[in-house]
């Protein structure tokens, strides 16, 4: 039997496994100066003037929104094709949650679709406070027509950049928050780089910044200035807001810090691979990902889709013959609003999000990571073409 391929793949090398043991052998595995270090290169990468890092990209969100003021009858809107937790944050802040459809080219949220929804918000008095825009697969979303929309409309801008560490948007890296209040990136084991587990957020507004620090350490502050009363002694400490254990460890943000060593070349060999799927890819009724003008993808993903002539039946044979041939495909995502917690809120958005749900009947994500090797490459191109011919001209 062949070898399974996964869709993704961490790559950790031996300076990797020295970083992380020379923390071990330390003083401080937690708590020390590996983690403000990390934060330092991680927001000189990306080009923010702050960084704030935590346990999960869920965790960066969720101090995110809490820094932005999100609230108890307040609105987050964001896309249906993400991980769930891209809208479950809004829940966590006691708000409201709704989705706006995507752009079927580019799979992120639409602009075009994003200005009418705020429009008719505006009539109702039902303006979001936060909108989440997702950089699915690593391609980013439209953010000057964004923005645009937030200067016009007053609403705040999370990017979940989770999928886009080292993507670029018109001459600027994702993360350097030219755009939007604050961005967050996941150091998940599949993701451009890995803490194990973990999460930052960048932002170039100190003020969110010194919320974010806040909120990730259980809202408790030993800084003088921002204490309510005197000190009272060396040990002294003060919880000014109800926070979260959200902390990263040294241990993790020294494995960080090694990886954002080799993050460059993780960003070549994925984009390598994404050419080759590119060229390769010449199989009727199969279309390769669309990228904007003016971007370059991180290509976290890669996501093919099906021409719509094809049966949902058949796309998940498809699907079936893939994983069954040891090819570790996946769809990313299935639309929040199908999942049974959202369908209790609301039922309507599968009427909404006609873009979506052609997309979740259409969309495969292959297989792609830094040690993907060229023979495995093929051998996904073969496996895809097989499907498809089998199960079209059934």
């Amino acid at each position: 039997m062949k070898p399974h391929i996964p869709y993704g793949r961490h790559n950790i090398s031996s300076d990797d496994i020295k970083a992380v043991t020379d923390v071990l052998h330390s003083d401080w595995i937690t708590q020390g100066d590996t983690g403000p270090r990390f934060e330092h290169e991680l927001a000189a990468y990306c080009g923010a003037d702050h960084a704030v890092a935590v346990n999960s990209a869920t965790s960066a969100l969720h101090i995110a929104c809490l820094a932005l003021g999100l609230k108890s009858g307040d609105t987050l809107w964001t896309t249906p094709i993400t991980f769930v937790a891209s809208a479950n944050v809004g829940l966590y802040c006691g708000a409201s949650v709704d989705f706006v459809d995507i752009d079927e080219r580019t799979f992120n949220i639409c602009p075009k679709n994003l200005e009418r929804k705020l429009e008719l918000a505006k009539r109702d008095g039902q303006l979001p406070s936060i909108v989440i825009v997702v950089h699915l697969a690593g391609q980013p979303c439209e953010m000057d027509q964004v923005h645009a929309l937030k200067r016009k409309y007053g609403f705040h801008i999370i990017e979940d950049a989770s999928h886009a560490l080292g993507a670029t948007f018109q001459d600027t890296r994702i993360g350097c928050c030219a755009y939007s209040d604050i961005a967050v990136f996941s150091f998940h084991p599949v993701k451009m780089i890995t803490t194990g587990e973990g999460g930052a957020a960048t932002t170039n507004c100190p003020d969110l910044a010194q919320k974010m620090r806040l909120f990730r350490t259980h809202g408790i502050t030993k800084n003088i200035a921002e204490m309510e009363n005197e000190p009272e002694g060396d040990w002294y400490y003060e919880q000014t807001l109800l926070g979260f254990n959200y902390r990263m460890s040294d241990v993790q943000a020294a494995l960080g810090l090694s990886q954002l060593n080799r993050l460059d070349h993780f960003l070549t060999e994925r984009r390598s691979q994404a050419a080759r799927y590119d060229e390769w890819l010449e199989i009727p009724d199969v279309k390769t990902p669309w990228q904007l003008p003016g971007t370059g993808s991180s290509w976290h993903l890669y996501i093919i889709t099906l021409a719509t002539w094809i049966s949902r039946d058949q796309h998940r044979k498809i699907f079936r013959r893939l994983r069954e041939s040891g090819i570790g495909v996946g769809l990313h995502y299935i639309p929040i609003y199908r999942q049974p917690l959202y369908q209790r809120i609301n039922t309507r958005w599968r009427h909404e999000c006609p873009a979506a749900e052609r997309y979740y009947e259409t969309a495969i994500s292959l297989p792609i990571f830094p040690s993907l090797e060229e023979t495995s490459q093929r051998r996904v191109v073969e496996a895809l073409t097989q499907a498809v011919v089998q199960e079209t001209s059934a």
